[in-house]
């Protein structure tokens, strides 16, 4: 190869951004001024560049990328396509010639010992904007085969959700960014910190953290830091901060472990006065060799300090940004473990609890302003318990975000989606659900009553609810499913018969290896709980909406409400229920459903005349559309638009579901389906959820699905490529 793939620091010219990123050459440049720098080498971006070109990778990412415009892609559709880009890094081998051309610039000395694999991207520490912490770093990799298998998860990191939200954000282009890697000696310091040359806060000051261990934990927020404040001129300590000192990162037999601090160190100060002056002088070294304010990240070994990075300081993008937000993103294993507890223990039975009193509330003897009283008091609860699912019950959903990200990573599978299968849980309240319901058909089917079967349905699940349908559409929906599920023949199950779990799991744990394994099974534990909750938690939700529902249109009936005051007080405000992205209103949506229409591949129509020849109509249409592949499978059937309750109630068995977004209230129909074709995309949305547990193919994330398809249409859908062909 002739390009220049492998740099060592020292040889690295710091003007080099372009060929090596802003860190490398900002470590080099550091080198030169006589900083103590660990050494290492930059892997270039020719190098990255190389591997792009290798296997139709280049081409497989853009892909992922243009199935929808990438402004009008959901956080969650960019995460579904980050997983899989991921995936693609890990099992897209390195050629041989590349292979070689890194082996031979580690040399010997980086694949014996341990070392530290960072990010460099060009302008990832540029003055208007700060990527640190959005692009993946390694610390303590032991090996060749493990540093080169790093080198592409810092390459695939690039297209985390997160760094494709924050580029989105900045105007940037993924497609003409690039990544270069640091590769260093892991200096395993004993104390280490960071040292703000100016303070964010106060531009007289300097700001120096520390902590016990390695760096990861301040870094990752896991362990909380002694503060010093500097005066900027004279280097004076003018205040400290003193932490709780509870943990530590150490080095593990691979990567780094939080450890409880020993009992020894808790009392104790990372730094000394003496320490923090030397820390901030090297600071201000750095400073000066850049001739801008730093932020530099340090660590200690024995007596020995070392600088292990700088950035400049980017005030002004902190606060023009949302870097943190996708930080936030990241959820820790610790992290959802806590709230998890919060919400199994306290959150869904107080929901529970609620949706049971409501119930227990005699409305009909209520005079008229008591009862519009109820009604407002129970939109306001309602509000609350939206602000609930907001702040703890959505973000749990990182849990089994998490578990597919870990175990992609150790089992390398072809099907990214594979970690679903070991998710799929038949202990979900929907599920239950459709269960009774299908039991319920069976009696029917036997000649039993159809209402009383509907009112032990409802006497047990309630009458469940739908943004501002009423009580008795609802029954009326019902019993159509009811009827629906009973002419099916008994041994029509579309869920799947057979499926080897047991070994997807012995494959996993063998995978994570025998030092990780009970980290491994409390993972798949949390991604369980997290899959199962991701759907529950909104059946939760729905009793209180549908206590709300029930008690307004009491009101309604008795003229304790007008029309339109009820209409204000069950106005929908669950997350799945008529949701767009961001600022986008009509309009938006006209022009997202042309924009299907001309990014779509359209098949050849037959010539006029022919056998089956469309309309000059139907000639304009989109005949393939693409979205998020959500549960695999492939079906044929005829489309059903279902924008309402109205709507289901005509729903037949082997009709493929259209929709804006499965509400969990219309998960009763997902037997009935051969498949499900959503506008709101995302592996596990709702619909998807409920999909796969079903072994239903479901594509999410097509772009006006309920424009660009009409009920009657003959729908291809390849829930494993994402594909739904119209005709």
């Amino acid at each position: 190869m002739t390009e220049r793939l492998v740099i060592p620091l020292v040889e690295l010219e710091p003007t080099a951004v372009s060929l090596a990123g802003g860190k490398a050459c900002s470590l080099a440049a550091l080198t030169g001024a006589g900083l103590p720098i660990p050494a290492g080498v930059a892997i270039t971006t020719d190098a990255y560049e190389a591997f792009l070109s290798h296997g139709g990778l280049r081409e497989r990412i853009a892909l992922e990328l243009g199935r929808k415009d990438q402004t009008e892609m959901r956080w969650e559709e960019l995460w579904d396509a980050a997983l899989r880009i991921r995936n693609l890094f890990l099992t897209t081998e390195l050629p041989a010639e590349l292979r070689d051309s890194l082996a031979d610039g580690l040399g010997r000395r980086l694949t014996q010992v341990p070392v530290v694999v960072r990010s460099s991207a060009p302008g990832e520490d540029a003055s208007g904007a700060s990527f640190a912490g959005l692009h993946e770093s390694f610390v303590n990799v032991r090996g060749a085969e493990a540093v080169l298998t790093h080198i592409r998860l810092v390459w695939a990191s690039l297209w985390s959700d997160a760094a494709l939200l924050y580029r989105r954000e900045l105007g940037l282009d993924p497609r003409r960014s690039t990544m270069a890697v640091v590769v260093q000696e892991l200096v395993v310091g004993e104390r280490s910190g960071v040292c703000f040359t100016v303070d964010p806060r106060d531009a007289a000051r300097s700001l120096v953290e520390a902590v016990h261990g390695l760096n990861q934990g301040l870094v990752d927020g896991s362990v909380e830091p002694d503060r010093w404040e500097l005066d900027r001129a004279t280097g004076a300590i003018v205040s400290r901060v003193v932490a709780e000192r509870e943990h530590w990162v150490r080095p593990d037999a691979d990567g780094v472990r939080l450890r409880a601090l020993p009992p020894a160190l808790m009392s104790r100060a990372p730094l000394d006065d003496g320490d923090v002056r030397r820390v901030y002088s090297m600071a201000r070294h750095a400073e000066s060799s850049f001739s801008a304010p730093q932020d530099v990240e340090w660590t200690i070994a024995g007596d020995h300090l070392s600088c292990v990075q700088s950035r400049p300081i980017t005030t002004g993008a902190a606060t023009a940004d949302d870097r943190a937000g996708y930080l936030s993103l990241r959820r820790t294993f610790d992290n959802l473990s806590a709230l998890r507890r919060r919400i199994e223990d306290e959150l869904l039975p107080a929901m529970a609890r609620e949706a049971d009193k409501m119930a227990a509330v005699p409305l009909e003897t209520l005079d008229a302003d008591a009862l519009r009283a109820e009604v407002v008091r129970r939109r306001r609860r309602y509000e609350h318990w939206i602000d609930v699912y907001s702040v703890d019950l959505i973000p749990f959903a990182h849990g089994a975000r998490l578990f597919g990200q870990v175990y992609n990573d150790a089992v390398r599978p072809d099907d990214p989606h594979e970690f679903t299968l070991l998710l799929a849980s038949t202990d979900m309240v929907s599920v239950a659900r459709n269960r009774e319901l299908e039991r319920l058909a069976a009696d029917v089917r036997g000649g039993g009553s159809v209402e009383k079967a509907l009112d032990a349905f409802v006497e047990h699940h309630g009458d469940g609810s739908w943004g501002s349908a009423t009580l008795a559409t609802q029954r009326d929906t019902l019993r159509h499913l009811l009827l629906e599920l009973a002419e099916k023949p008994e041994d029509d199950d579309p869920r799947p018969q057979v499926r080897d779990d047991a070994e997807l799991e012995r494959r996993y744990f063998r995978a994570m290896g025998e030092e990780d394994r009970d980290y491994a099974a409390e993972l798949l534990d949390l991604g369980r709980a997290s899959y199962r909750l991701r759907d529950d938690d909104n059946i939760y939700l729905g009793r209180i909406e549908g206590q709300l529902l029930r008690a307004a249109e009491v009101a309604r009936r008795t003229g304790s409400l007008e029309e339109a005051e009820a209409a204000r007080l069950t106005a929908p405000l669950h997350p799945t229920v008529g949701a767009r992205p961001a600022g986008q209103g009509e309009d938006a949506d006209a022009a997202r459903v042309e924009g299907a229409a001309r990014q779509s591949v359209a098949s050849p129509d037959p010539a006029p005349g022919d056998a089956g020849a469309p309309d000059t109509g139907s000639q304009l249409r989109a005949r393939q559309l693409l979205g998020q592949p959500a549960g695999p499978g492939l079906a044929v059937g005829p489309a059903r638009i279902v924008l309402g309750p109205e709507d289901l109630a005509a729903f037949r068995a082997g009709e493929i579901l259209v929709c804006d977004a499965v509400d969990p209230s219309m998960t009763f129909v997902v037997p009935l389906a051969a498949a499900i074709v959503e506008r709101r995309g995302g592996m596990l949305i709702h619909g998807a959820i409920i999909a796969r547990e079903y072994g239903v193919p479901c594509v999410t994330g097509v772009p006006g699905a309920t424009e660009v398809i009409t009920t009657g249409d003959r729908l291809s859908v390849d829930g494993h490529l994402g594909i739904v062909v119209v005709g």
